[in-house]
This record gives structure tokens, C-alpha cells and sequence, in this order.
């Protein structure tokens, strides 16, 4: 079953289609910038390039920046791959891209702005600071809005066709107010653009200016953000990389036209340069934006009505907790950032490819600079270095799969990959038409994770594009076995006629 990946406002109109014959050259196309004093070792350097070039062409991605952290310096700075791919035009550190939801990583630090400015409580209701709201939201708190815990119906949706004009805008708003909340508030944790429109709107009049003015001079100005800023395909941004993903299991790339209407822009809609963002978690850690003790806040997951945390803190995803602790800025599966807080790293990725999935590429970028998270959290490391072995077999090495990735734990002192690293590996996989190769990836990804419904229904999908109707439904329903609410397995058996 492919799982399903929040990437905000990436639907949009296709309006053209490339190869991808830009994998083959990427050694050629990768640029390299000189990177800040102090340089991390040459060593580290060539490893973490090898890395990048590698998984780039397994994923896929045109062009990618990446930027490292360290010691409150900028120590590794590099460009790979094309920024345009018609033209041929290589990714250099002046591009922007965009980093979709990860714009509510900069929303989460400027309602902390407003908090220290003493103009906001996070506990406060929403109708403490912003009138004529249905009576249900009225008693969410800011801090529920950042956490997506507020059970707020959200915009984002089915019922809403299109936000593409202010009228189409003006009407969903008004829609929404309408329906019933989705949870009671507090008692779970439910992604949601709603929140960040009143958090926007509230940064709007407590500020006494836009949000987007008080973003540029309380944090783009302050961090030394040379080429940030909001905008979407409408617009002329000077030095974008244009955005392309794959259509379904397709061999091509298309363009993507974003549309990121204005009042969600605080959830979404800003582009940056890996450089700049790094220079604003330098001037973040180092408290030109807001205080220790905010920070420290900031980041600090919220907890629901049980007592249990939440898997947000105030506008930043939270990777993990205790050792290796990380936050994050992510955004639709293409842009991504880590913060290692008590290791004084991080890591900023950024691509053009929707469905990209750069985060799953941080950790292991950041084990490098600390081989202990890689001993404790290197599953994707492990999956790589699989892939990097069968590459040099001529992709004749599929065969004792398990054999080989036990060998590279034991040598390597790593874990398992995870089951959405063989789920993304195999379907990745699939969409390179190699689906007897998937099969293969799935079915070590079972070995090693039994009882995982989901690895069942996507080795059950792999069998079904291959027409072995056999093998399909015996996964089909070994999944359902393992998941009766597995809703996808029951509708395939059904027209497969096994149900």
C-alpha cells in the first residue's frame, strides 16, 4: 500500500513532461561551492558527496543543495545536479526551492517572537486575539493551533475542489466555519492547514503588519536571508528551481505548477536557498530570534488531554526524542531540515522533486559527523549500502538479499531498516518498471518484519502489475489477516473476485 505522504498544494496543473535521462550524468551536472571556513574533513567530504550522488540517483531528484551546520558554522555547503533540466542549468548555492510546510517552522519561531514581545499567551483561546469565529474554535488555544491538536476542520480537502482564486478562497472559508469539528480538542494529534491561517491572522493584527513584513524583518533580515521569500509558480522569483515529480509509477518527470494562495502562507509558500536557512538556524541557536528558555520551548513537543506527547512541537515535526534527539522543518517530501540540538549539528536538504523524501536521506548524512547515531538509528544507511553492493553486482545482486544486509549489520554495527525504508525502496523500484526487483525488496522487507500488513499489500500490488493474480491475493489476504480495517486490501480482493 503506498503510504501516503503529506505534501501540501503539489496537485496542480502539469504543463509539460522530461525525461529522466539527467540520472545518468548527475556525476557531471553536481557542482561544488566553496564552503565556509572551517571545512569538515576531506574525508567526511568525499564520503558524504559519494552519499548524495548515490542516493540522488536512486530517487531520482534532478537537483538537490545541502547545506551542514556545526559548531554555529556553515562547514559544508554543496550544490548537485540541474536546477532547470531542459536548459541543462546546474544548481548552484544561489538557487531557492521550495520548502512548502516547512514554512511552519518560521511560523511556530514568530508566534514565539509575539510570546517574548508579551503580545500572546500560548495557552490563550483563539478568541482572545481574533473575533467572530465559530463557537467551537473558540476555545482552542494557540498552542493546540501549533500542534495540530485543535480538531479544527481543515481547508485542505475533498470538499474544497480548488483555492486557485480569491473567490474560491472566500468561499471555502466561509464552508469550513459550517462543519463540525473533527476531534475534540486535545484529544489527538491531526495535521491541519486550518490552524496555520489563524495563526497567520493573528500574526497579522498582533504585529500590526503582514505576516509576511513581520517574517522579513524580525527573522530573514536578523539571520542575514539574502534570497528568502514567499511566492508560487505565478510569481517571478529570481534564481528557482523549477519543480518537477513523477506522475504514478511513470518513468517521467513532470513539471509541477504550485499555488500557494496568500492567507496559508504561514503553512506554506516560502522559498529558500540551503544557505540562507542555515544561517537562520545559526542566528535561531544562537538567540538572535528569540530567547533560550523560547527555544527551548519551541521545541518542546506538546502533550495531549492523556498526558502522552505529541508527535509536533510549537511548528516544528519532532523526529525524536532522548538520545539523537532532532526537530524538523519538512515540506512536500522535498525540502527538508534536522536540528540535532544537544550535538550542536544540523543538516538542511533541499530538492525539486515532490515525492523526493530528503528527510529520510538527514540521519544518515548527520552520522557522519556522529557515528553513534548511526549505530543506533542507521537502518536507511543499512538500506543503502544494500543498494550500493547490488549496484555493483550490474543489479544481478538481488539474490540472498537477507544474507547480504546481515552481513552489512554485522560489519557495519547498524539495525534493520525500517518498514517504510523497504516500502519506499520497493516502490521506487516499481517505478522503474523493475517490479521483479521490488518483488524481491518486499519480500526481504517481510522477512525482516513479518507481521507488517502494510509490506504484505505492497508486495500484493507488485504481484497484481506483474498479472500473478495468485500471489497477489495470497498477500491481499495475508494483509487483511494482519489488518481487517485494511480497506485497500478488501477492495482489490473484491475485484480480483477473491472476496
Amino acid at each position: 500500500m503506498t503510504r501516503l505522504i503529506a505534501s501540501l498544494f503539489l496537485a496542480g496543473s502539469l504543463v509539460g513532461t522530461v525525461t529522466d535521462s539527467f540520472s545518468a550524468n548527475l556525476s557531471d551536472t553536481a557542482v561544488s561551492n566553496a564552503s565556509p571556513s572551517p571545512s569538515p574533513d576531506a574525508d567526511i567530504r568525499q564520503q558524504i558527496e559519494r552519499y548524495v550522488k548515490s542516493e540522488m540517483q536512486e530517487r531520482r531528484i534532478p537537483g538537490m543543495q545541502l547545506a551542514v551546520v556545526k559548531g554555529g558554522k556553515i562547514v559544508l555547503l554543496q550544490s548537485y545536479g540541474l536546477a532547470e533540466i531542459p536548459n541543462a542549468v546546474a544548481v548552484n548555492d544561489q538557487n531557492v526551492f521550495s520548502i512548502n510546510s516547512a514554512t511552519k517552522s518560521f511560523t511556530g519561531v514568530a508566534i514565539m517572537q509575539l510570546v517574548e514581545d508579551g503580545k500572546l499567551d500560548l495557552s490563550a483561546p483563539v478568541s482572545r486575539y481574533l473575533d467572530g469565529l465559530p463557537v467551537a474554535w473558540q476555545t482552542v488555544t494557540v498552542r493546540q493551533l501549533l500542534t495540530h491538536t485543535s480538531g479544527i476542520p481543515d481547508i485542505i480537502s475533498s470538499k474544497i475542489p480548488s483555492l486557485a482564486t480569491p473567490q474560491e478562497v472566500d468561499a471555502a472559508w466561509a464552508a469550513i466555519q459550517t462543519w463540525p469539528m473533527e476531534f475534540k480538542t486535545g484529544e489527538r494529534y491531526r495535521y491541519n492547514q486550518t490552524n496555520y491561517i489563524l495563526l497567520g491572522k493573528m500574526i497579522d493584527r498582533l504585529s500590526g503588519m503582514p505576516f509576511t513584513d513581520f517574517f522579513q524583518q524580525r527573522q530573514f533580515a536578523v539571520a542575514g536571508m539574502r534570497s528568502v521569500g514567499f511566492g508560487d509558480s505565478r510569481d517571478v522569483i529570481p534564481h528557482k528551481a523549477l519543480s518537477y515529480r513523477y506522475e504514478g509509477q511513470s518513468t517521467n518527470l513532470k513539471h509541477v505548477v504550485e499555488v500557494f494562495p496568500p492567507f496559508l502562507r504561514t503553512g506554506a509558500g516560502m522559498n529558500s536557498s540551503a544557505e540562507d536557512i542555515a544561517n537562520w538556524l545559526i542566528a535561531l541557536q544562537q538567540g538572535k530570534l528569540i530567547s533560550a528558555a523560547g527555544l527551548k520551548q519551541l521545541w518542546t513537543p506538546a502533550t495531549l488531554n492523556n498526558g502522552k506527547p505529541t508527535v509536533w512541537a510549537l511548528g516544528w515535526p519532532v523526529v525524536r526524542q532522548g538520545e539523537y534527539a532532532a526537530v524538523a522543518g519538512m515540506g512536500g517530501a522535498r525540502s527538508a531540515f534536522y536540528v540535532y540540538p544537544d550535538h550542536d549539528l544540523a543538516i538542511v536538504t533541499l530538492t525539486n522533486l515532490a515525492g523526493a523524501e530528503p528527510q529520510a536521506m538527514i540521519d544518515d548524512i548527520a552520522g557522519f559527523y556522529l557515528p553513534g547515531l548511526r549505530k543506533a538509528h542507521g537502518g536507511t544507511y543499512a538500506a543503502h549500502l544494500l543498494r550500493e553492493q547490488i549496484a555493483q553486482s550490474g543489479y544481478s545482486g538481488y539474490d540472498r538479499l537477507a544474507d547480504k544486509l546481515k552481513k552489512i549489520k554485522t560489519d557495519q554495527g547498524l539495525p534493520d531498516p525500517s518498514e517504510d525504508e523497504f516500502n519506499s525502496w520497493g516502490y521506487r523500484l516499481l517505478g522503474k518498471k523493475l517490479a521483479d526487483h521490488a518483488v524481491a525488496v518486499f519480500g526481504l522487507g517481510i522477512q525482516v518484519y513479518p507481521n507488517s500488513a502494510n509490506l504484505h499489500d505492497s508486495l500484493a500490488e507488485v504481484y497484481e502489475f506483474k498479472a500473478d493474480t495468485v500471489s497477489a491475493v495470497k498477500h491481499y489476504r495475508l494483509s487483511l489477516a494482519l489488518d481487517v480495517q485494511n480497506k485497500h486490501a478488501s477492495e482489490r480482493l473484491q475485484a480480483l473476485g477473491a472476496r
